[in-house]
């Protein structure tokens, strides 16, 4: 059988007013919580997607229609990785921090022509400030000035067949992880990881999680070394400024709630085999 991702025409590409209406929350939603994992240290525009499509598929009234086309699915992570993109400016700008690596890259070529990013920069060169600014709402012109009459172009590529587009990826996927350590045991490790990655896809499994805990996985770990040794050892140091102490809190509560919700899940669970036996 001939597998497909885009097995219809095109017939529109406005959205109506019913389009709108169910994805307007959800762009709200992920615009926010793009914003915010794009000022984190290691956050970037496909974690804020990952998020955003966990969040809304969890809130959905009807999640089975996620992977379908739900109008949520698309919006929410198209909002949160635009949001993240421009949000990862913010520390860049202001503090002189690169979050990710593509605005390491911004900052490496800013200091190269002698600009050197930080509290400074909006009094020293605000001509570059506001125009990286400017160049924001100038590129989101530029985007849908493209995108939008050559939608149907873009799309052809969906209709390429696996047997076609799998290979270019795969090999695509060996140059880059070899090019990075010249290491041909990275390629065995990344092919083991491809396995266990398609086996997770079967058994039904979010890949979401994985990424986040891979790329923010090691920063995790080494700031919370930091902030024990700093402490001498006390875990009390993570509630010592107000800031830290709510975000504990918060995810404290969200540990919590997941917990609950699962034990309830369970429970109607048992409740059902008994009352079915």
């Amino acid at each position: 059988m001939k597998t497909e991702l885009v097995t219809d025409r095109i017939g529109r590409i406005w959205m109506t007013l019913q389009d709108w209406g169910e994805a307007k929350w959800a762009t709200v939603r992920g615009s926010v919580i793009g914003f915010f994992v794009g000022l984190l240290p290691g956050g970037g525009a496909v974690i804020g997607s990952l998020i955003s499509y966990a969040v809304e598929k969890r809130i959905s009234k009807h999640p089975e229609k996620f992977g379908e086309g739900a109008i949520e699915g698309v919006a929410g992570p198209e909002a949160a990785n635009n949001s993240a993109a421009t949000g990862s400016f913010i520390p860049l700008l202001t503090l002189g921090i690169p979050g990710n690596a593509t605005i390491a890259m911004i900052f490496a070529a800013l200091m190269i022509h002698g600009v050197t990013p930080g509290p400074l920069l909006i009094t020293e060169k605000p001509e570059i400030f506001w125009g990286v600014v400017a160049s924001m709402y100038i590129g989101n012109g530029v985007l849908l000035l493209l995108n939008l009459p050559l939608v149907g172009i873009w799309v052809q590529v969906l209709r390429v067949p696996y047997y076609i587009l799998a290979p270019f990826v795969i090999l695509l996927c060996i140059v880059g992880v070899y090019s990075t350590r010249t290491n041909v045991f990275d390629i065995w490790v990344m092919i083991l990881f491809g396995v266990i990655g398609y086996i997770f896809r079967k058994l039904a499994f979010e890949p979401g999680p994985l990424l986040l805990a891979f790329v923010l996985g090691t920063i995790s770990e080494r700031s919370f070394r930091q902030s024990l040794l700093m402490s001498k050892g006390s875990p009390f140091i993570f509630f010592n400024r107000p800031v830290s102490a709510v975000l504990m809190i918060v995810l404290s509560v969200l540990i919590l709630t997941q917990i609950i919700l699962f034990l309830k899940r369970k429970s109607q669970n048992i409740n059902q085999f008994r009352g079915g036996g």
